[in-house]
């Protein structure tokens, strides 16, 4: 039989060691933010039943959804009418009962249902998992890929909204950015905004036009809003939302103006600024000032928030988004419990690899996990090596003995390979002795230490 080629399938990825560290790094450096915040981690499993997934991302989402084939001969049962036909949709419920989860939300719900007599609201819980979509690969698309999921349900208070804001700003801060804008809006202002127009059935396409104000122009945006259905009078009553400008303050009042025959709109408004109040009173002056922009084109997905909204983009590299989320009025209606409101945002794990990676600003120290490696001259020292290696673990030195008596060179190659700072050389003479010789790999530099010294040295 002949050999297979080793191939990946189109979407996915390897992670070498090195990759794996500074992945690790980020979702650490997430974790330690969000517990501080009270956030407590779950996790959900890698498939859910399809009927839990199906429905909830609309029919262009349902085409993405990666189909987990039942066990065993899936055909056998299925009527040969139904097979003649060669229609999927109508047989994929036949063959297919399972399927991998598409993000980490619709799974949340489904967990908040089926323990909502265990937890305790509000319910604060990130999630670090990864993710599959039936979707094209390209340049930074992947059909499988790592969501930073971080959500509050139970509660309606804006307070959460003003924590996801230092929560941005803190993680963000400790991955070492220090230009970033987080972009905050409300569903509700965009409703008066079309409210006053008179045209809420078009609000889609409304914020799809304003959307691109910065690549195609003030000019561009009022074309295609007439393309889109609005009339003269409408962009005149949109111009002063369009060119929005100042300070946040300043676009607020603006606002208010404008929009002051609509409830709606104020409403929006109002919670934009109980949310700024709240992020004054725990931040620095500075960080509402320099970090936080009220965009009025932000939509993100408007069917599904009803509240405020938020995207954060980083101005030190060329990338999109790497953050967004919003408030939602019922995330586990879709499953028979109604009413229950929740905030969330996520984080893009994969576009801030992607920046930080750019930016140089992963620590050196994360680039190696061992710490010093034990020259394996001749088996008969195991019996005094072995023990040596047992004591550095035993005082949490990430410690290796290399497994077989090689050349030195091939041992010290090793330790190069993995960039492992030290090399401790233990021979005839050092057992007798006692004193064990270390090198220090970048120096080159050879010391010879007790065993005592060897573990106060490597601490």
């Amino acid at each position: 039989m002949a050999a297979i080629k080793p191939s990946l399938a189109k979407g996915t990825r390897d992670f070498s060691p090195a990759e794996m560290e500074k992945r690790n790094y980020i979702f650490n450096t997430l974790k330690k933010v969000f517990k501080k915040y009270g956030y407590n981690e779950i996790q959900t499993p890698s498939f859910e039943n399809l009927s839990t997934l199906t429905g909830k991302y609309g029919d262009e989402g349902d085409k993405l959804i990666f189909k987990i084939l039942n066990s065993g001969d899936y055909l056998a049962k299925v009527d040969e009418t139904l097979l003649a036909e060669r229609n999927s949709n109508k047989l994929i419920p036949q063959i297919s009962e399972k399927a991998l989860r598409y993000d980490l939300t619709v799974p949340f719900a489904r967990y908040v249902v089926m323990h909502q007599n265990e937890i305790t609201l509000p319910f604060k819980r990130f999630q670090i998992q990864p993710v599959w979509r039936a979707d094209r690969p390209q340049r930074g698309r992947y059909r499988e890929f790592y969501q930073c999921d971080v959500d509050v349900v139970g509660s309606e208070s804006l307070l959460n909204e003003a924590e996801f804001i230092m929560i941005y700003h803190e993680a963000l801060k400790a991955l070492g950015l220090k230009d970033f804008t987080i972009k905050i809006n409300n569903r509700k202002i965009l409703s008066g905004i079309a409210e006053i127009i008179g045209k809420p059935e078009l609000i889609v396409d409304m914020t799809v036009a304003i959307d691109k104000l910065d690549k195609i122009g003030v000019d561009g945006v009022n074309k295609e809003l007439i393309e889109r259905g609005f009339t003269e009078e409408d962009i005149r009553t949109l111009k002063p939302i369009i060119e929005l400008s100042g300070s946040n303050t300043e676009k607020l009042e603006q606002l208010k103006t404008v929009l002051a025959a609509s409830q709606t709109g104020l409403k929006g408004i109002q919670e934009i600024e109980e949310v700024f109040g709240y992020v004054s009173a725990l931040a620095e002056e500075e960080t509402l000032a320099k970090y936080v922009e009220v965009d009025i084109t932000l939509a993100r997905g408007l069917n599904y928030y009803t509240g405020c909204i938020f995207e954060v983009k980083t101005n030190e590299v060329a990338m999109g988004s790497i953050g967004g989320g919003g408030r939602y009025d019922d995330l586990t209606g879709m499953f028979g419990l109604k009413g229950l409101t929740g905030v969330g945002v996520s984080f893009g794990a994969d576009r801030i690899y992607d920046v930080l990676e750019e930016l140089n600003l992963y620590p050196s120290s994360n680039s190696t996990s061992t710490k010093v490696l034990i020259v394996n001259f001749d088996k008969t020292l195991e019996s005094f090596t072995l023990p040596l290696l047992a004591a550095l673990r035993k005082e949490d030195i990430a410690a290796e003995l290399y497994p077989t008596a090689a050349k030195l060179k091939k041992q010290m190659s090793y330790a190069d390979a993995k960039q492992i700072p030290y090399v401790l050389l233990i021979g005839d003479e050092e057992k007798e002795s006692g004193q064990l010789s270390l090198k220090d790999m970048a120096s080159g530099e050879q010391v010879r230490l007790t065993r005592e010294e060897l573990i106060e040295r490597l601490k």
